[in-house]
């Protein structure tokens, strides 16, 4: 009999036809197993699930609030000074120093400086907030007071009392306190625009205005700080070369060096806001930012479902024989 004889084909048709709805019957099947397997251990999964559901709750409103302060700042602009740099650019390195190119974004650097290890951590020293960086665990609405871990700090006695981890001190490291600070701050620039915002989530909404104040204002005298060294350095460097040259040309071109620098410095020194510039202040939060309540109760919940029900179902399939 030919393959392309009608017969065959029909019969080929039937058989594909009838093992199609086998399998469809067979998927029925076993769809209506599962559902009547886990409407038969109905209680037992209602029981687990209403058990993540209550824990949730407990955590959800047993975890302190945390709010949000966020300052957004803009790149100071020094478009005259660095077209200045960038037409000595080629002058100053005959002499043998750096001005800086014009198209150096300086607030590329800032931004990676204020969330160093070495920023923040003497942020954190010369402000004095090892405690309330590595001990405070809440806030108290009504006295506006921090609440600090007895376990980690005995304020009375004013000295840390922690169980250190191995290779630890009993006081927090630098790289501890790094670390926590790390958690609460937050970075990041709209590539459109170029605004940064500096958001802090502290326990307190008046600390956590108060650090995004403060932190901004350290970023600023860092690098205002930074470029007077630089500028006292170059100009210290040219005044020797000066003295070094009787070319009357060469040291016309290092005064007009030294100019610039010396115009760097007046601007460094007389600038607070060196180099960010508040476009937005910071505003104490009235509302928190977490936990998220809602998620975590939502989440949990349907997480102690789907155990539920998988456990039910594999341990159905191991406890009922299959046939062969």
């Amino acid at each position: 009999m030919s393959a392309d004889d009608p017969n065959t084909i029909e019969h080929h048709a039937r058989h594909e036809d009838a093992l199609g709805r086998r399998k469809a019957n067979e998927d029925e099947i076993d769809l209506r197993e599962l559902i009547s397997v886990l409407w038969l251990r109905k209680w037992f999964i209602a029981g687990v699930t209403a058990v993540f559901a209550v824990v949730s709750v407990l955590v959800a409103f047993w975890l302190p609030s945390q709010y949000t302060a966020t300052i957004v700042v803009a790149p100071v602009s020094s478009s005259n000074l660095n077209s200045i740099a960038s037409q000595l650019g080629g002058l100053a390195a005959l002499a043998g120093i750096s001005l800086g190119n014009g198209q150096e974004d300086e607030s590329q650097t800032a931004m990676q400086s204020m969330q160093s290890w070495d920023f923040i951590d003497k942020f954190i020293k010369d402000n004095k907030l090892q405690v309330d960086v590595f001990a405070v665990d809440g806030w108290d609405r009504e006295t506006n007071t921090l609440e600090i871990d007895s376990s980690l700090y005995d304020v009375k006695q004013k000295k840390w009392v922690r169980t250190p981890p191995r290779g630890k001190t009993i006081e927090p490291t630098s790289w501890e306190l790094f670390h926590e600070f790390s958690k609460h701050l937050d970075v990041s620039q709209d590539k459109k625009t170029g605004l940064i915002s500096v958001s802090i989530e502290y326990y307190s909404p008046l600390v956590a205005k108060q650090w995004v104040d403060m932190y901004v204002a350290a970023i600023n005298e860092h690098m205002r700080q930074r470029k007077l060294d630089e500028s006292s350095k170059n100009i210290e460097y040219l005044q020797d070369q000066i003295n070094k040259t009787s070319i009357a040309q060469m040291q016309e071109v290092l005064y007009q060096l030294m100019e610039n620098e010396i115009k760097n410095k007046m601007v460094a020194a007389a600038s607070p806001q060196y180099e960010f510039a508040t476009v937005s202040e910071a505003m104490v939060p009235e509302e928190r930012s977490a936990p998220k309540r809602i998620l975590i109760i939502v989440f949990s919940t349907l997480f102690g479902f789907m155990l539920a029900a998988a456990w039910v179902l594999v341990r159905n399939s191991f406890s009922i024989p299959r046939d062969a």
